[in-house]
């Protein structure tokens, strides 16, 4: 079901890094049209089919309602207006673009090592052109990144490698175990604590209790960097969620009053659960 909210703007953009046209598909904010001085900060999405519309998104009418979620908490005065830029995955390619070493799965499927290609489509094509495009503002504490499942892993692989560009990270239920949890080691190896802000999550019926496991040993590692639950880092467990579209679309209006609330000093995680 088409269920946009708000005003999103679809582009297909051809790009050198990896092959094939790209669809990006934009969320201005209320106002955005009208008020032609101002600059707004920026969401990068991954799986952009899924983020607005249950005609896209993987299983069909379950979508992250992002748009929803941000419209209803901009126009409440909540979060500050953002414009959403939901990037399309690749269809057969997402595993070997989001997934930045290659592996074999049990069932002898082998993917990933292309997620450097595809941190250069974002850095060097995607985000320049939706900078010089749209009113935005560039930066890194105005530069968010979000992404769910191997999308986290994508994010947690460019973010984390890029804190001069994106100050902000929002990571869904990432696949940590991949590749022997490679992730986890390399966010190990970070010599110390970088300028980001941080919201990391997993349900807590997601192949069991493996994903919110290595969710909460994510938030340890980082914890032991230097960013402070609360402040710069949320490690947020959600009871029963399964792996799913419609249970990050629950979780989403809690993740952009995180990492765009107006409300100063920071909520308190103990309010922000009671927003879901």
């Amino acid at each position: 079901m088409d269920s946009v909210t708000g005003k999103v703007e679809i582009k297909e953009v051809e790009t050198q890094s990896l092959p094939g046209p790209r669809t990006l598909r934009v969320y201005l904010p209320p106002g955005y049209e009208q008020d032609h001085g101002r600059r707004y900060p920026v969401m990068y999405l991954h799986d952009g089919q899924n983020a607005f519309s249950g005609d896209t998104s993987f299983l069909p009418n379950k979508e992250w309602k992002a748009d929803e979620a941000a419209q209803a908490l901009i126009e409440a005065g909540l979060i500050e207006p953002l414009l959403i830029v939901a990037i399309d995955n690749g269809g057969d390619r997402r595993g070997d673009e989001f997934l930045p070493t290659r592996d074999t799965l049990p069932d002898g499927v082998t993917m990933g090592g292309d997620a450097d290609r595809y941190s250069r489509m974002l850095l060097e094509e995607i985000k320049p052109l939706i900078d010089s495009e749209y009113r935005t503002r560039i930066d890194p504490a105005d530069t968010a990144m979000c992404g769910s499942s191997l999308g986290g892993i994508i994010t947690l692989h460019v973010g984390l490698g890029n804190p001069q560009v994106f100050g902000k990270l929002a990571v869904m239920s990432p696949s940590l175990w991949w590749d022997n949890r490679v992730m986890l080691k390399r966010v190990r190896a970070l010599p110390q604590k970088q300028p980001q802000r941080i919201w990391i999550d997993s349900g807590t019926d997601e192949n069991g209790h493996e994903h919110a496991a290595r969710a909460r040993e994510l938030g340890r590692i980082l914890e032991g960097k230097g960013w402070v639950p609360g402040e710069d880092l949320a490690v947020y467990i959600d009871g029963y969620a399964i792996h799913r579209e419609d249970a990050w679309a629950r979780r989403f209006p809690v993740i952009l009053m995180f990492l765009f609330g107006r409300h100063s000093p920071p909520l308190s995680m103990a309010t922000l659960a009671h927003l879901d």
